[in-house]
């Protein structure tokens, strides 16, 4: 039996939003694109995600005091860190990557690096926004809410560290933060207010952009797996799927947290872990918030989308590993009781988890492989894939189009890690 061969010119692998958006940008230069993706359009982190388009807060996960904190968390199922042990020399690897970026230094490199991602797809989201695609974008901020008065003055103390980047944040005590968000338990001590926040409905702004790029003449293969891969020299010659084989002129590997497995039998290292997370979306009732809200102790995200309300929560490494943690989610449905009024007895419409690419030092992978002339990576964004999805989709196609990019990409290459 002969496996069918598909010419192309561009081959994406990864149908989630920064495959699809480079899908968008890529067909936007009228050039000839195929993607692959093994599941469907959507249907992985880029599915259940919280839907934020962060701006300002941009402390990486690695930062200072977040081993010593993680210690005591990782070994608690129940805890928003948890890892599953287990013996894994690529976690091993990870976490110690993870440490050596755990700094202050490492932390005031990264983020103006962050800043900078964030600002370029904020524009691209906007413009994206003005056209004919309804995605629920909405930008009205974000209330940060705190029960712990320790916890609320450190995140104080982030903020004036953030404030030497040009960000600005508005702490508010606990008579104002109820006055922004009324549901708002009379034990919360107090908040912190980021207007430039935006979010969306991210299913919706995705199936919407993978549209778009349909019609102009993108081919989407669903249901079809990579298998492995030939090359020829320093190029890879054929993708070989479960659908048949693809000779492109060009590659971009966007598979998410799949991207290592991917890429290690054509030699190439991606340092990054499955970070799986969970979110309940529940029927939005009459007295939902209306911005989006994080739970600081509780490290849960609300999110409106319309309709619908998504809580979202948890940074689970446990591989590529799928099940459903009950206690997980019974946790996240306690810490929203905690923090908000009227949230009980919520008409259940789908518990999801997903899981997300997470690299030690919280930036992105992006940029023309080391070894192979024909490979670009996209890969690597961990919590952050919505938000930073527009602007790696502009990266791959002006690396593509041969254009000086948008950003320095020296931060975002492989090589960091070597």
């Amino acid at each position: 039996m002969n496996a069918a061969n598909h010419q192309t010119e561009l081959l994406i692998i990864g149908g989630g939003v920064i495959g699809v958006c480079a899908a968008y940008y890529l067909t936007e230069q009228g050039r000839s694109v195929t993607l692959v993706e093994k599941s469907d359009i959507c249907a992985g982190s880029s599915y259940g995600n919280a839907g934020l388009v962060l701006t300002e807060h941009a402390i990486p996960l690695a930062a200072p005091g977040v081993v010593s904190q993680g210690l005591r968390w990782m070994l608690d199922s129940d805890s928003p860190f948890y890892i599953k042990p287990r013996f894994d020399l690529d976690l091993l690897r990870w976490l110690w990557q993870f440490w050596k970026a755990s700094n202050e230094k490492a932390m005031r490199r990264v983020i103006p690096v962050l800043l900078a991602l964030r600002q370029a797809s904020l524009e691209l989201f906007e413009q994206l926004n003005a056209g004919d695609m309804s995605f629920n974008y909405k930008q009205n901020g974000r209330l940060f809410l705190f029960r712990d008065q320790a916890n609320f003055e450190a995140s104080i103390k982030e903020d004036h560290v953030l404030k030497e980047f040009g960000v600005t944040a508005q702490a508010l005590d606990g008579d104002a933060a109820r006055q922004m968000e009324p549901n708002a338990h009379p034990d919360i001590i107090g908040g912190i207010y980021y207007a430039s926040y935006g979010h969306l409905a991210p299913d919706l702004f995705v199936r919407a952009l993978a549209r778009v790029a349909e019609s102009r003449g993108a081919v989407l293969h669903t249901g079809t797996e990579v298998l492995g891969f030939e090359t020829l020299g320093e190029r890879i010659a054929t993708v070989i799927t479960t659908r048949g084989d693809f000779q492109p002129e060009q590659v971009v590997l966007a598979a998410g947290a799949w991207s290592p497995s991917l890429a290690r039998p054509l030699g190439l290292r991606l340092p990054i872990q499955a970070a799986k997370g969970y979110s309940i979306t529940v029927k939005s009732p009459p007295t939902a918030p209306t911005r989006p809200l994080f739970l600081a102790e509780g490290r849960v995200a609300v999110t409106p989308m319309g309709e619908r309300l998504r809580f979202s929560s948890t940074l689970e490494l446990a591989g590529l590993d799928m099940s459903v943690n009950r206690r997980r989610v019974a946790a996240t449905r306690r810490a929203v009781g905690e923090y908000l009024n009227g949230m009980t007895d919520l008409e259940l419409i789908e518990i999801w988890r997903g899981l997300r690419p997470a690299t030690p030092d919280s930036l992105p992978i992006i940029g023309r492989s080391p070894s192979l002339q024909n490979l670009i990576l996209a890969t690597g964004h961990g919590m952050l894939c919505m938000a930073h999805g527009p602007i790696t989709g502009k990266l791959v196609s002006q690396l593509m189009a041969g254009e000086s990019p948008t950003l320095d990409l020296t931060p975002f290459r492989v090589e960091r890690f070597t």
